[in-house]
């Protein structure tokens, strides 16, 4: 009944929010920042040196093991062997790229791909690109669905199982994960990984303290998290799965989570 209700009053105010035709240049590529966040002061010394102190954990290089030197998720080698593969991956899947931006073209309103603001390595902010699977006011209706949010109306984390704004085209993509391949364009740029924790679109004014050593590393399109549950997982849970991860990093592991991730993606489990 609660889903039900949402869903109502989400077609109430979807006919009520004005959608004024698209520019040209927004055609293909929406963009958002988060609205309920506050903005990342950098001259906000104490919080800086919270960050500095919280992304210092990692002493040892991943080849020798001595104390100062890079370790693996920093490192150059993953940094090329990431890009790489994921240049290839591109390579090898346009014709399934070009067929679903058609399909979101031709299904629904707005443009094909997605852009929102993302919180990466030390707390940077970068432009993470996706396919757009929500209608296209889909922030202005969000205070209409934050009851529904599976962690809590007031978490950080926002997570909605059968979000009311999203496109029959949408959940399709989003079960399958195949709204997510952009990614790899991210990953190409250097914003991101093959592996590592998955950026969060609130920033890092807004995590506590014992969330910060997740920024200690590069974000990743897959990680322990979406290999041990994804959204069934609230965010304390993926900062403990983050932190593991950080803590036994190495290419051995990041290959362990690259073979497991298509076959969660298969099941379905914690997709929404």
């Amino acid at each position: 009944m609660e889903l039900e209700s949402a869903e109502t009053d989400f077609a109430t105010r979807r006919k009520a929010s004005p959608q004024p035709a698209p520019s040209d240049n927004q055609r293909w590529i929406s963009t958002t920042e988060a609205q309920d966040t506050p903005k990342l002061d950098r001259r906000d010394n104490s919080f800086r040196q919270l960050v500095e102190k919280s992304t210092a954990m990692q002493q040892h290089g991943w080849i020798t093991g001595r104390d100062g030197g890079t370790p693996w998720t920093l490192s150059r080698t993953k940094r090329m062997t990431s890009a790489t593969l994921a240049l290839f991956i591109l390579l090898a899947i346009a014709p399934l790229l070009l067929a679903i931006a058609i399909a979101i073209k031709t299904t629904s309103r707005g443009p094909v791909f997605f852009i929102q603001q993302r919180t990466g390595y030390r707390g940077r902010r970068f432009p993470m690109i996706k396919f757009r699977t929500m209608v296209t006011n889909a922030e202005q209706l969000k205070s209409s669905v934050q009851h529904l949010n599976k962690h809590g109306p007031n978490s950080v984390d926002f997570k909605i199982d059968r979000d009311p704004r999203v496109t029959r085209l949408g959940r399709l993509l989003r079960k399958s994960s195949l709204d997510e391949l952009p990614n790899l364009f991210n990953v190409v740029a250097g914003h991101m990984r093959l592996v590592g924790p998955r950026p969060t679109s609130f920033q890092a004014k807004t995590y506590k303290e014992h969330h910060l050593g997740r920024l200690s590393i590069h974000p990743g399109i897959t990680g322990l998290w979406q290999v041990s549950g994804r959204s069934d997982v609230d965010f304390d849970g993926r900062v403990t799965l983050d932190m593991a991860y950080i803590n036994k990093q190495g290419p051995w592991l990041d290959l362990k989570i690259l073979l497991k991730t298509p076959f969660k993606i298969i099941s379905g489990q914690g997709a929404s």
